[in-house]
């Protein structure tokens, strides 16, 4: 190689550092982007042919190096809406290119990206900070299964929530084995249970099964307070369903440890009108304290309080029902709990762990209406880049596979992978390479000076 072939050397160097330097820019500048991954400078050097013991010197080329396997730090975010990845994966998004009507047309071409700063917009649509819309897979309301297997654009409409009528209530607890009531004095044999001679009609659920206004004072005497839950009717009407426990037999008086269930039907009852109902079903313990029989479930027939009708209820006792020994003398509610709502307006959105787009309503339902669906590639780093922090597919990438071994994580973001102290050590070194390759140049031109001084 003569002076020229080292001057031409020297100014791949040039272009080569410039490559550099550009790479470093760009890092430097979106040191704060969301989601970007730097791009690293690879350097490979391009000779011609020649014998092994004359190799011509060659010429270098720079080369970008994607880092987009390299994690950035995940930072919590007050948006709720917002999610971070946190291992490997990306979003699936889509362009606007259009708009009809005031409502987004959307492009048909694929794009993913580590950016998940995404918000409602008008539409109902996710669109994150640069513009690009999520997609994910549907969520059946009803059973929570994800429904189809092909991502699409994911809305969220604000619509209002239709009430949800009562059609059972979840019931599960202890009763303690001497219940402590008004009229409970250890010195009497039997004072726990309830009195059914002392009523105007029998309470019992082998009897009337109520209790009229009149003895209302007696009845709270001689029963324990059994728990309330708020039930709804078709309308989204909401009534307060209480309940109370009284004894009626037990294994010391001679029977078997029997106890009775009653709701407050008329809270404004009076005189001869009934005030307590019996849901109409003996709950029996044995010696273990166990249901004997067991009870599943009981049917309140024609549940009605204070004039609304919610029909028969299921009265579900998943866990069961126990009767052990409590120095309390109480009922200890372990579950109480029914799956009717009133009516109840959007108020917003939040992402679950699972990667579940939920929706919230102000009477307290939440329901899944989406799940996130994360991509991944064999070969990340040979993903094209796009405008906005976005990804193509390409040849050598593979096609995107959906679901990756990355964890979503709401309400939280994904920083930019740049390090800015290691910009800076990059930028010194590509630097004094820059001015190593000028001096090789100026040599080589003082060089050639003495050449053309021969000929004077």
């Amino acid at each position: 190689m003569g002076v020229f072939g080292a001057m031409q050397t020297a100014i791949t160097g040039l272009r080569a550092q410039a490559t550099a330097l550009g790479h470093i820019s760009n890092n430097i500048a979106n040191s704060q982007t969301t989601g970007y991954k730097r791009s690293d400078t690879t350097f490979s050097d391009l000779v011609p042919g020649s014998p092994a013991r004359q190799q011509a010197l060659g010429v270098v080329q720079a080369f970008s190096r994607p880092t987009n396997t390299v994690q950035g730090d995940i930072t919590k975010s007050e948006v709720r809406t917002f999610m971070g990845i946190n291992g490997d994966g990306y979003f699936i998004v889509g362009a606007r290119e259009d708009t009809v009507d005031g409502l987004p047309v959307f492009s048909d071409e694929e794009l993913f990206t580590r950016r998940g700063d995404f918000e409602l917009d008008r539409n109902g649509y996710l669109v994150n900070g640069a513009g690009y819309y999520l997609k994910g897979l549907g969520v059946d309301a009803t059973t929570g299964n994800v429904v189809g297997s092909v991502p699409d654009f994911i809305q969220v409409t604000n619509d209002f929530l239709p009430a949800n009528a009562t059609t059972q209530i979840e019931y599960e607890a202890n009763l303690a084995s001497v219940p402590k009531t008004s009229s409970y004095d250890p010195a009497i044999p039997n004072s726990e249970l309830l009195a059914s001679g002392s009523y105007a009609v029998d309470p019992r659920a082998a009897g009337a099964g109520v209790v009229q206004a009149g003895d209302n004072t007696l009845f709270l005497a001689e029963s324990i307070a059994g728990g309330a839950v708020t039930a709804h009717d078709a309308l989204g009407a909401s009534v307060d369903v209480q309940f109370r426990w009284a004894k009626t037999d037990s294994v010391a008086s001679g029977g078997s440890d029997t106890w009775n269930l009653f709701y407050l039907a008329d809270s404004a009852a009076t005189g001869a009108a009934t005030m307590w109902t019996n849901v109409g079903q003996d709950y029996t313990f044995n010696a273990q304290g166990v249901l004997n029989p067991a009870l599943p479930s009981v049917t309140i027939t024609g549940l009605t309080v204070n004039g609304t009708a919610l029909g028969n209820i299921p009265l579900v006792h998943a866990s069961g029902m126990s009767q052990f020994a409590d120095s309390s003398g109480s009922a200890t509610i372990t579950n109480i709990d029914q799956n009717g709502s009133a009516a109840g307006e959007f108020s917003g959105i939040s992402v679950s762990e699972e990667g579940r787009i939920i929706a919230s309503y102000t009477n307290g339902r939440v329901i899944e209406v989406a799940e996130v669906t994360l991509a991944s590639f064999l070969a990340d780093g040979f993903l094209e880049k796009a405008d906005g922090n976005a990804f193509r597919e390409t040849i050598e990438s593979g096609t995107a596979i959906l679901g990756s071994q990355g964890k979503l994580v709401g309400a939280a973001l994904e920083a930019s992978n740049t390090d800015i102290a290691d910009e800076f050590s990059k930028l010194i070194v590509t630097q004094q390479a820059y001015a190593a390759n000028t001096r090789v140049i100026s040599t080589g031109e003082e060089m050639l000076q003495e050449v053309l001084n021969m000929l004077r």
